[in-house]
């Protein structure tokens, strides 16, 4: 189990660095390990037996990363002399670094919202089509800064709340672990006919290990709200802050459901709710319009007031669940 501390500098490193392309980054290398896989187990397994296939390969990748991420925790925390021990410290904190991925959600998404302030369309879109799967060459102004509203709250779920969760329940191991079938998910769990059968074990083991964390980030979110609007509200603050956290979990319970995924939409809805923006609806996927309920109830006047306003509630919400985070480890070792 991770202590309260190195869990507490493993935020600060994301926070700090994120994940900086001159680093080596464990995504990357299960990232090769899955396209190598795939290859091979697509010649093993053909036609019916493809979803047999896409078992073998979640299997073949999430067991030896748990396995080999609780040898190097061991390894790295074992040290007893003092220069290997502060080196091998610091390699854990930066390998727990790399589950969490909060400053490149915000850096991300500030540069959608950059660029539309900047009138700049274009660069919004190309940056966008960097963050969501979607397709963002006609996108307008508004279905862009829905869009980022949307990412913003749905990879705070699986980018962050999701493997801090893995953390602290279960270390490094669990959280690798996790890192793997997000990974798995976003390169063969999709729904189109060449990965509806080889992807599926990937994306119903997603499902499963987002299910817990994404209706605590909507949670998150709705607690984020009170003090977000608390402090920026121009008149009757506490009125407007008491709205905000009532609309977000109503809007959770409401709408949480109102998306493809049995997860994405819970903080979706609750972020929605927060603000007052409807989320959702039609939206191009490689060509073919995709029919999404709409989440929310559109009451936002200024989407770009509102899509600053989710990325300040999605940095709040990190704040709340790290405290959380850190508290039950401490509660955990006086137990």
């Amino acid at each position: 189990m991770i202590t309260p501390a190195l869990l507490s500098l493993s935020f600060a490193l994301d926070i700090c660095i994120g994940d900086p392309r001159w680093l080596p980054h464990p995504v990357e290398l299960m990232g090769k390990a899955i396209s190598r896989l795939e290859h091979w187990l697509r010649g093993l397994f053909r036609d019916e037996r493809e979803r047999a296939g896409g078992i073998v390969l979640v299997l073949a990748v999430v067991l030896p990363t748990a396995a080999l991420a609780f040898i190097v925790s061991r390894v790295l925390l074992s040290f007893t002399a003092l220069f290997p021990m502060v080196l091998g410290t610091a390699l854990f904190i930066y390998l727990a670094s790399t589950t969490l991925a909060l400053r490149g959600l915000i850096s991300s998404s500030c540069l959608v919202i950059g660029a539309v302030k900047g009138g700049d369309m274009d660069g919004a879109r190309l940056n966008l089509s960097m963050i969501v799967g979607r397709d963002t060459d006609i996108l307008g102004e508004t279905q862009v800064l829905k869009a980022t509203i949307e990412t913003v709250a749905e990879n705070l779920s699986d980018g962050f709340i999701a493997p801090l969760f893995y953390l602290v329940l279960g270390g490094l191991p669990l959280a690798m672990a996790y890192k793997a079938i997000n990974t798995l998910d976003s390169m063969v769990g999709y729904k189109n006919p060449q990965y509806l059968r080889f992807g599926w074990a990937a994306a119903r083991a997603d499902d499963v290990a987002n299910y817990v964390p994404a209706r605590i980030t909507g949670v998150f979110i709705s607690l984020a709200a009170l003090p977000y609007f608390l402090f920026h509200a121009r008149a009757s603050r506490c009125a407007a802050a008491w709205r905000s956290l009532c609309r977000s979990l109503a809007m959770m319970v409401r709408d949480g459901r109102n998306h493809p995924s049995p997860n994405s939409g819970v903080p979706e809805a609750a972020m929605a709710g927060a603000l007052g923006v409807r989320l959702g609806g039609p939206s191009a996927y490689g060509g073919s319009v995709v029919i999404k309920p709409y989440i929310g109830d559109d009451m936002a006047t200024d989407l770009r007031a509102s899509a600053r306003s989710a990325l300040v509630i999605a940095v709040l919400a990190s704040c709340l669940a790290m405290a959380a985070a850190v508290g039950a480890l401490l509660l955990a070792r006086r137990l």
